[in-house]
């Protein structure tokens, strides 16, 4: 009898958890989309004839698009394309698929718009743990998914996952506690599709209070992003083009 019902709950919860990572793949398709028809746009406008602009990396959706083509347009035109699609409220970093230019566009004036993204789900809300434990609520994991989804089309970053306690019992135990927290979310956004050579995961217990928080406040117990933009190779603001 145990087994016949540990298999309905098994599969029961394999299909929600692939139901959440296709609604949160969904929900970037529909950026990326957006985008890409903003790119033909752009591209048109700069007189950029057979340049298109992806943004998928590995069929994930993303802000970072590759462009291709163009291969009979001179540098001049090829700056050009590149600039016009950098400069698109919510494209990040910019590269050249076929070889002939190196690094990535990216305006240092530009936010990533994740980070105001994912700043904004967890204003009101917070990721919780079972109570001493690292084990995430399982009411927390819609929040889960809908960070995943803000994060998604910034790959290509580097993204921080901060653990914060408060003040209460050993600090020594709780930076411990708050690093265990940060990997249990950091290991939950892998399994959401996030690339976990973009994560990292760290813990500094209660050093960091909420300004206005007492450091003993519960509400202290919490998990920061802090989404880092790549640093290019060379510190120019466009891509220089490659020998041909």
């Amino acid at each position: 009898m145990r087994t016949g019902h540990t298999i309905p709950l098994v599969a029961g919860a394999c299909l929600t958890a692939a139901m959440a990572v296709a609604a949160s793949h969904w929900g970037a398709a529909a950026i990326a989309q957006r985008l890409e028809v903003q790119s033909r746009q752009a591209l048109a406008s700069a007189n950029a004839p057979g340049v298109t602009a992806r943004f998928l990396i590995r069929q994930w959706p993303t802000r970072h698009p590759t462009l291709e083509g163009g291969e009979k347009l001179n540098e001049s035109a090829r700056t050009r394309a590149a600039v016009a699609v950098a400069a698109i409220p919510g494209v990040g970093g910019v590269h050249w698929a076929d070889g002939t230019s190196l690094g990535i566009v990216t305006p240092a004036t530009r936010p990533l718009h994740c980070q105001d993204d994912v700043d904004a789900l967890l204003h009101a809300r917070t990721i919780r743990f079972e109570e001493a434990s690292s084990a995430i609520d399982p009411r927390s994991l819609d929040l889960v998914n809908e960070v995943a989804t803000a994060l998604r089309p910034c790959l290509g970053s580097v993204i921080a996952i901060i653990g914060h306690t408060d003040s209460s019992g050993n600090e020594r135990r709780n930076i411990a506690l708050s690093w265990e927290r940060a990997e249990a979310v950091r290991e939950a956004l892998i399994k959401r599709g996030i690339p976990e050579e973009g994560l990292r995961a760290s813990g500094i217990g209660s050093s960091r209070p909420v300004n206005g928080l007492d450091s003993n406040d519960p509400a202290n117990r919490r998990i920061e992003f802090s989404v880092i933009e790549k640093v290019p190779l060379r510190p120019t603001p466009v891509d220089a083009p490659g020998p041909r």
